[in-house]
């Protein structure tokens, strides 16, 4: 039986989602299929790490945390040979990891924090690799790589927290080329967190300080007018499946934290009484969604699952690229099991996926033997 470490929570603005993306589907899924021994990794909101078998169960995040967290031991972990869960003690407990798989939203996670831990380790693990997270995470250096490649994104101003405060005014003078209304967005984050819609410039104001609390760079584009919003959740490494081309649906001017999270979705990563699956748009716009969301997972780089979403004029029928999401809430797996895909289904083709990037990996030579040290230069110690 492989041991399989789901990692979850974390110093993030996005750490509630986070657990529950690690146990709906991923827990849940991964204990159904009878195959794997699971060893729950919870990192708290102060980043300490801990493991135990009730932190399986969902249950056990909703009530009494902080005095649950305090009776239980911090869990170090080892990445010599491997990827090594202990719990120190009297009795030391060691486990080796075969598989981890990440669940952690956001920053220290889905930001390629974790998958650099985990590609020291040198052990397997599920979703996009360290590179392809570090850059779909940065949502002004997505607009940019695609900018590049020809993909269309709309027009954009981004700037650093330091930016803002020494060069406010040649800012203000570049926003007045992008036409109203805007979207404010902090560019490290995801799950709508603080972002803003805004119409005039004091309002654009507002909406910075505000993501700036929450980040150190942020994002202004702008916005589409008779738009419709779809997302595109795609899976695999080279040979690629596609999910249903989805709509969100909703009353407010965008979908925003609360529609996504605390409405009939009831926190399964998706409020799906709002999404339109499929998407009822044209078949030449489907064409356009598919086409751009290829070419968009592959030139980042992603590999097991992302999830491409897209911004589109009804009136002209351009599509663009707005940004990329490496670990879609719990997995959307509401999307895949539209198209026939079970949440075990899911999680189990994950994890091949992983075991395959991992083995073809191997075929890669990451060191280099020189003479360079025995010839390099210097003082002797004793001179």
């Amino acid at each position: 039986m492989k041991t399989v470490a789901v990692f979850f929570g974390g110093k993030s603005a996005e750490h509630d989602v986070s657990i529950i993306t690690g146990h709906t589907p991923i827990i849940q899924s991964l204990q159904a299929t009878g195959d794997y021994e699971i060893y729950p990794v919870y990192i708290a909101r102060d980043g300490s790490w801990y493991s135990s078998p009730e932190m399986n169960d969902l249950v056990y995040f909703k009530t009494d945390l902080e005095a649950k967290l305090s009776k239980e031991k911090k869990v170090r972990i080892d990445i010599n040979d491997g990827l090594t869960l202990i719990w120190p003690g009297l009795r030391e407990k060691k486990v080796s990891i075969d598989l981890a798989f990440p669940a952690m939203h956001g920053t220290y996670g889905e930001d390629g924090s974790l998958m650099g831990i985990l590609r020291m380790a040198g052990i397997p693990f599920v979703g996009c690799d360290l590179a392809a997270s570090a850059v779909a995470m940065d949502k002004a250096f997505t607009k940019q790589v695609m900018e590049a490649e020809g993909v269309p994104v709309v027009p954009y101003v981004w700037f650093t927290r330091y930016q803002w405060e020494t060069k406010r005014d040649h800012y203000l003078r570049e926003f007045e080329n992008l036409n109203y209304p805007l979207f404010v967005k902090p560019v490290h984050l995801g799950s709508s967190i603080a972002i803003s819609k805004v119409r005039d410039t004091g309002e654009l104001k507002n909406a910075i300080e505000v993501a700036l609390h929450y980040d150190d760079k942020v994002l202004v584009e702008e916005g589409v007018e008779n738009l419709i919003e779809v997302t595109l959740p795609i899976m695999g490494n080279e040979k690629l499946t596609f999910g249903a081309i989805e709509r969100p649906m909703n009353d407010t001017d965008f979908f925003d934290f609360s529609d996504k999270y605390l409405g009939g979705g009831k926190g399964e990563g998706v409020n799906t009484e709002y999404s339109e699956i499929p998407a009822k748009i044209s078949d030449e716009l489907s064409k356009k969604v598919l086409e751009y969301g290829e070419r968009t997972y592959r030139t980042l780089g992603c590999s097991g699952i992302a999830r491409v979403d897209f911004l589109i004029d009804s009136k002209t029928e351009e599509v663009y690229v707005n940004e990329v999401n490496t670990l879609p809430g719990s997995l959307y797996h509401h999307n895949w099991k539209k198209i026939g895909v079970s949440g075990v289904e899911l999680c189990t083709r994950l994890v091949e996926l992983a075991e395959e990037r991992f083995a073809k990996q191997k075929d890669t030579t990451f060191a280099f033997d020189s003479d360079i040290l025995n010839k390099a230069g210097g003082q002797k110690l004793h001179e």
